[in-house]
Order: C-alpha cells, then structure tokens, then sequence
C-alpha cells in the first residue's frame, strides 16, 4: 500500500503484523531485511502524523485560550 493512501490505522496495524512475523521466528534472512525495511518506512510515517497531529491540536487549543 502506498504512504499516500495510507492511515495511521492501517500503518499500526501493519507494523504490529511485522512485528509477530518477527517474534514468531517464520521469516526468513531475505524475508526479514524486507520487513525491517518496511517497518521502518512505516515508522516514520506513523511519526510524521503523530507529529503533524500534535501540532494541529496545540493550535486549536491555542486558538481557544
């Protein structure tokens, strides 16, 4: 799934199925480099919205005070 149709939901929910893939010890080397590659995309992202949302919030509250 693309970053641009993605939400902060989907990307959680994802980054939860790589983490169990990880722990369950099924994945592969190759298999693995690819999903701590996404995982990390993923965090990042979920970042930049967790970030981006605090902002939006403390301006609002801002605006009201």
């Amino acid at each position: 799934m693309k970053e641009s149709a993605l939400t902060y939901s989907q990307a959680k929910q994802e980054l939860e199925e790589i983490v169990s893939a990880i722990e369950s010890g099924e994945l592969d080397v190759d298999a693995l480099t690819e999903k701590v590659k996404r995982a990390s995309k993923l965090i990042a992202f979920c970042k930049e919205r967790l970030t981006k949302t605090d902002e939006e919030l403390q301006k609002i509250l801002d605006e009201i005070n």
